[in-house]
């Protein structure tokens, strides 16, 4: 990782301007240019140390739903599995535990109907039980990594 790509990372893990030219705005404080910031962040996303950049929404005040669901996957049908689960664009953030629920996903979808159809489609394109656990209560933690 360059030295640029680590002021790129920490600088910007407390947030994001909002403003009609934010990478702008970013790349002063960071002391860069606008385009070298978004050319560190497509570099950043292209080699897989960043896995996302943009907006967190919270869903359910938007009408959508959120949850944390998990499977029971046998060991020898993993990636196949995660192939499938990840092809579903409202699944974010796929691991594996140490678990007899050894397979964990987020689930976000524009509404509570298409939430409940997710998670029938994803059994049936795993033929596997997918455990749905709804958020009821959020609870802040801020979280920094130093790189």
């Amino acid at each position: 990782m360059t030295e640029t790509e680590r002021v790129v990372i920490n600088g910007l893990q407390g947030g994001f301007p909002i403003c009609e030219r934010p990478f702008l705005e970013a790349a002063e404080k960071l002391g860069l240019g606008e385009e070298e910031l978004i050319g560190v962040i497509e570099g950043l996303l292209d080699q897989g140390l960043l896995s996302r950049f943009g907006p967190l929404y919270h869903a359910e005040r938007l009408g959508g739903a959120l949850s944390l669901a998990a499977m029971k996957v046998p060991e020898a049908e993993f990636d196949a599995i995660a192939e499938r689960v990840n092809a579903f664009p409202e699944v974010a953030h796929n691991y594996a535990r140490d678990h007899a629920l050894n397979m964990w996903f987020v689930l976000a979808t524009e509404t509570v109907e298409r939430h409940r159809a997710v998670l029938r489609e994803i059994e049936a394109a795993t033929g596997l039980n997918v455990y749905d656990m709804p958020k009821i209560t959020e609870y802040f933690v801020g979280l920094h990594f130093v790189v």
